[in-house]
């Protein structure tokens, strides 16, 4: 588990992607944005589900950097908000209310400024 939550919070994204996943993360249903992200019937277990968004992660943040066509920004926001859901539920399997302000206050994504700097806030 923490070798996962420890990839979560080496990630660095734009401000931007990190501020709207922080928006979306209030509202995460991992019933119905993990199957639409995912495609499958029912939902991994948060450790599967995170491996695989991470993954999906990566190609989408990959088309991002190389300035693909096939690229949408909505898709990424979707992937970063499921990963912030899902690492709540790592923490606190118990899938109670609290999963979004525990992943709010445990997770956090680094922002990259438009000059490449980082910035450490919390997601």
């Amino acid at each position: 588990m923490q070798d996962l939550l420890s990839r979560l919070n080496t990630l660095h994204r734009p401000r931007l992607l990190v501020r709207t996943a922080r928006i979306g993360a209030a509202s995460y249903s991992r019933d119905r944005d993990l199957r639409r992200i995912l495609g499958y019937g029912q939902a991994p277990r948060p450790a599967v589900a995170i491996l695989r968004l991470l993954d999906l992660e990566h190609e989408v943040n990959q088309q991002r950097l190389n300035g693909d066509a096939g690229y949408a920004i909505t898709h990424h926001v979707e992937i970063l908000i499921a990963l912030t859901g899902e690492a709540a539920y790592l923490v606190r399997p118990d899938g109670e209310d609290t999963a979004q302000r525990v992943a709010l206050e445990n997770i956090s994504l680094s922002q990259t400024k438009t000059g490449g700097s980082l910035d450490g806030h919390r997601l």
